[in-house]
């Protein structure tokens, strides 16, 4: 069979067999399978390119930053430094109007950049600050939209889980990406706040009440400095060159457990659960990598991407349109599917049409993480905000009080997102390009 067509075809197939319910991983190790089998006519073959296209993809050193930044997101989470910082920064902002609602951005913000991980962020968040919002008389809808649209910083502020599988999947810069990714985070947590002041100011009786913080909580300040200490330990170890974003994995994760045991808020049984799973995740991300390692492999060999990056070429797009249709086509996919399984399918096709247009490699990742995480606020599968559902049901907010509060936010990102894409600087300018 002609090879670009076995690789539309697959296109096909995948798309079917995820519709279907079968797991993104299988779907693409399955159909790669038959592709390439489908082009050769040899079945043995094709195992052999299926067995070898997997073993690759894990021996990669590179690979080896994934367990590390999840078990020190999950240490972090789990010596309650999300608590921590969420108290002191809402005590600082107590007569601000929205305080609280600002004081869960900015700790999110914080938390972000040493868990990289949005459903963490969603997880504790729910648990700190949505209670503390409702008693201090701030809309139940508002309270769940601030921590799941805040939760997003997770995956934007580096370190991030989903940049790290960008560059695997891309073969690209882990360094560069957490360089970049601190514009864009930037823009949308002072997007999240100008929103939700003049909100403060136009509607002040959706916040009546006073801001509780500091009569319930006498959390001291310097229970900040583990959080920032361990985030300025960990990233200026990255941009500085002291290590590299696989080392700068394990000196975190090691810091991480340090605290925790020193703040006497991780134990046996605590550190066993961190243990498990940070191995669930690991295994998860692990299966996922390697079904994608051998779908790109598949694609390259049926020539499809080359196919579709002559037509993209000589369709005349350009790279401002071709940015704008494939990020509304990952929102689009974000409304059924979770974020890496979007990445997963399409980034090996779209990588190689950015690179004959001279799209800067860190500019693409993040317009690309950036959109698929609009997928997190948007039903029917908004992960982030089924989370905060999960977490707070007991409470009896509904799940269409969640998805209504995260509308607004949903909306910012999706602004946030076209201003990246239309001014690229916000993502390469630390890196002077």
């Amino acid at each position: 069979m002609d090879p670009i067509t076995v690789g539309y075809l697959s296109l096909v197939a995948i798309g079917v067999a995820i519709y279907a319910g079968l797991h993104v991983a299988i779907a693409l190790a399955g159909v790669s399978l038959f592709g390439v089998w489908a082009i050769t006519g040899k079945f043995k073959l094709a195992m052999n390119f299926v067995a070898l296209a997997a073993t690759d993809s894990i021996a990669d050193y590179t690979f080896g930053v994934v367990p590390l930044f999840v078990l020190m997101g999950l240490a972090v989470s789990e010596s309650g430094m999300g608590r921590d910082t969420f108290a002191v920064v809402a005590r600082g902002l107590r007569r601000w109007r929205g305080g609280l609602g600002v004081a869960t951005v900015l700790s999110n913000a914080i938390f972000a950049a040493i868990t990289g991980i949005s459903i963490a962020s969603a997880a504790v968040f729910s648990k700190v600050a949505v209670p503390e919002m409702i008693r201090a008389g701030t809309d139940r809808s508002i309270a769940v939209g601030v921590v799941a649209g805040s939760s997003v910083l997770g995956m934007l502020i580096p370190p991030s889980l989903l940049l790290i599988l960008f560059a695997i999947l891309t073969d690209s810069s882990i360094g560069d990406l957490f360089i970049g990714g601190i514009g864009p985070g930037l823009l949308l947590t002072f997007a999240y706040i100008l929103y939700l002041t003049g909100l403060g100011m136009a509607r002040p009786h959706l916040f009546e009440g006073v801001n509780t913080a500091e009569e319930g909580d006498r959390t001291p300040t310097w229970n900040l400095l583990p959080v920032v200490g361990l985030a300025g330990l960990v990233l200026s170890g990255i941009y500085l060159g002291f290590f590299t974003p696989t080392e700068a994995g394990a000196v975190g994760a090691a810091a991480a457990l340090i605290i925790g045991v020193i703040l006497r808020r991780i134990g046996p049984r605590a550190a066993w659960r961190i243990a498990v799973q940070t191995g669930h995740i690991t295994a998860a991300v692990c299966f996922l990598i390697i079904g994608a390692s051998i779908y790109s492999r598949m694609l390259a060999f049926s020539g499809l991407p080359a196919n579709i990056t002559e037509a993209a070429i000589s369709s005349g797009i350009g790279p401002i349109g071709f940015l704008m249709l494939f990020a509304g086509l990952l929102v689009l996919l974000g409304t059924v599917l979770d974020s890496s399984s979007i990445m997963l399918v399409t980034v090996p096709l779209a990588f190689p049409v950015t690179q004959q247009m001279g799209i800067d490699i860190v500019h693409f990742g993040l317009i690309t993480v950036l959109a698929v995480e609009v997928g997190l606020l948007t039903p029917p599968l908004g992960l982030s905000v089924f989370v905060v559902h999960a977490s707070l049901k007991e409470t009896g907010i509904t799940l269409g009080e969640v998805f209504r509060g995260a509308a607004p936010f949903a909306l910012i990102m999706a602004l946030t997102l076209v201003a990246l894409i239309l001014i690229p600087q916000i993502a390469t300018g630390l890196l002077g390009r």
